[in-house]
């Protein structure tokens, strides 16, 4: 199987902490592919660093066949990047935003026109494209970036929490425009703690926990015999079968004491 990822022996340590343990992990073309674990599992790191906006303490990275770091202007013209925590310009409309993202990645201006115009209607956000991003919704900056990150077109489409903070309805026509993305042959990596999203999206998943990876391979593989991917990852993480109130027998019944 052809890939669209590969990573070898990648690491990453934040003073004492060790964000990312040496994972080497390899991610076929043309899927939905999950990247899950809980909060500080390091997903957010492995991400950034794969998409060339960390740089990894060992390790290498490849992106369609190449070298995130000896060949980033390369890699950076086949993949599309909706981060966590999402910074854009704020003082330009949607479609400003568009259009500059789209003269960065060096399309010609009508080319630009007419794609903006496609992804904001399918987006659902031609009656606020002249609105400045700053005054959009959560869920419509969201829309935006996502744009933005697919305006040119990329090979493999790179999601930090897509879905975070966004309402259901602007979470129906992100996976709209997502599956028909895949759907084309092109390739999506996202990172999730959503488990049920994740089963109900992907095809592919890995599972991260404390810096590694715990399990990779298809949706089938990973849950097993589990009655769902849910069940299947908290074993993997090691917290099926925690008592979360074992120790507050004093909460409840309504009397502050």
């Amino acid at each position: 199987m052809t890939s669209a990822v590969r990573v070898r022996g990648l690491w990453k340590r934040f003073g004492q902490q060790v964000a990312v343990a040496g994972i080497d992990l390899e991610l076929p073309a043309g899927k939905f592919i999950g990247l899950v674990g809980p909060n500080g599992a390091g997903k957010t790191t492995t991400l950034s660093m794969v998409t060339g906006l960390l740089r990894p303490d060992q390790g290498s990275v490849e992106v369609a066949g190449h070298d995130v770091w000896r060949d980033p202007v390369e890699v950076k013209a086949r993949i599309g990047v909706l981060p966590e925590g999402l910074r854009l310009f704020e003082r330009l409309s949607g479609r400003e935003l568009l259009a500059y993202s789209g003269r960065l990645r060096g399309l010609p201006g009508a080319e630009i026109d007419k794609r903006a115009t496609q992804l904001l209607d399918v987006l659902d956000l031609a009656g606020a494209q002249h609105k400045l991003v700053v005054d959009y919704s959560t869920g419509m900056r969201k829309k935006i970036g996502l744009a933005a990150a697919l305006l040119h077109n990329p090979e493999v489409l790179f999601l930090d929490e897509p879905f975070e903070g966004v309402d259901p309805v602007s979470a129906q026509t992100i996976r709209g425009v997502l599956e028909r993305y895949t759907a084309s042959g092109a390739t999506v990596v996202f990172s999730s703690h959503v488990m049920e999203l994740v089963e109900s999206l992907c095809d592919w998943v890995a599972v991260m926990a404390a810096g590694r990876i715990r399990a990779h391979g298809t949706l089938a593989e990973v849950r097993g015999d589990a009655a769902s991917l849910q069940q299947a990852f908290l074993e993997l993480v090691g917290a099926n079968g925690r008592d979360a109130g074992s120790d507050l027998d004093w909460l409840g019944g309504g009397a502050a004491r």
